[in-house]
Parts: C-alpha cells; structure tokens; sequence
C-alpha cells in the first residue's frame, strides 16, 4: 500500500468545538497531523480531505477506488442517508473501512443504521478520534488483498 485516502463528510471540520461531549476536543487538523505521522512510518502517504457536499465525497472515493488505494471514511450524517456514497463504493470496488467518532448505536434512532457499512471492510465506532487510528492500524497490519 503507498497511499490512503481519508476522507470525512459535513460538520466533521467542526471537529473541536461542536459538541466536545460527543465528539471530542481534538479537530480534524490533530487527526490528520497523527495520522500523516503514523503512515509516514510505514512509507504509506495520507490524503485527508473533508467537504460538506456529498458530491465531492462520491468523487473522491470513485478515484480512491479507480487507484486501488484504501479509503478511511467517516462519511457524518449521509452515513445514515447516502445511496450515493454506498454505490460510489459498490462501482469502484473501493476498499473501505467506515469509522464513527461517537457510538452510533448509543445514539438517537436514526443513527443507529448506516447504508454505508453493508459495503464496508469494517466499521470502527464509538473511540473517539482514536477510531481513525484503528482504521490506519487496521489497514497496515491486515492489508487488502482482494479477499472477503
């Protein structure tokens, strides 16, 4: 593996202010900081985006995908909405591991599905911003190799 993608959905770059309770002080620039430094151990290089639009998210995992290059996707809401999000997975076999900072399944309701994970590797929730950590960790020692 050369490359991950990181990628993170709406609200996710208000990370460290909206509500610290549930979903820490640490913001998106601390993750991709630690993140960028583990890899970079390893000769792995990160590209950590964010968006608010839906659409972007779609791209970037179709290019992951096309690239054969793992996503770490902690897609906020549309988790619980996007058809769009699991097809881009689906139609370029995008290798993803879904991550959720807070327990989805502890939550409200509506959170507890999430259309994404049927298409998901794994899912890593409820750690905080150490479930970013767990994904990477997940991708470097268990590596894909095209099985399920």
């Amino acid at each position: 593996m050369k490359a991950v993608h990181v990628l993170n959905g709406p609200n996710l770059n208000l990370l460290g202010t909206r509500e610290p309770e549930v979903y820490g002080r640490e913001t998106l620039a601390d993750i991709e900081t630690r993140l960028v430094a583990a890899a970079g151990k390893f000769n792995v290089r990160v590209t950590f985006r964010q968006s608010n639009q839906e659409g972007d998210l779609v791209t970037w995992i179709q290019e992951a995908g096309r690239a054969g290059e793992p996503v770490i996707l902690n897609a906020g809401a549309y988790s619980h909405t996007s058809i769009a999000i699991l097809d881009a997975i689906k139609g370029s076999n995008a290798h993803v591991i879904e991550v959720h900072l807070s327990n989805i399944h502890a939550r409200e309701q509506f959170r507890h599905h999430s259309r994404l994970s049927a298409a998901a590797r794994g899912v890593i929730v409820g750690f905080g911003s150490r479930s970013y950590d767990l994904a990477l960790q997940a991708l470097l020692f268990a590596p894909v190799t095209g099985e399920s």
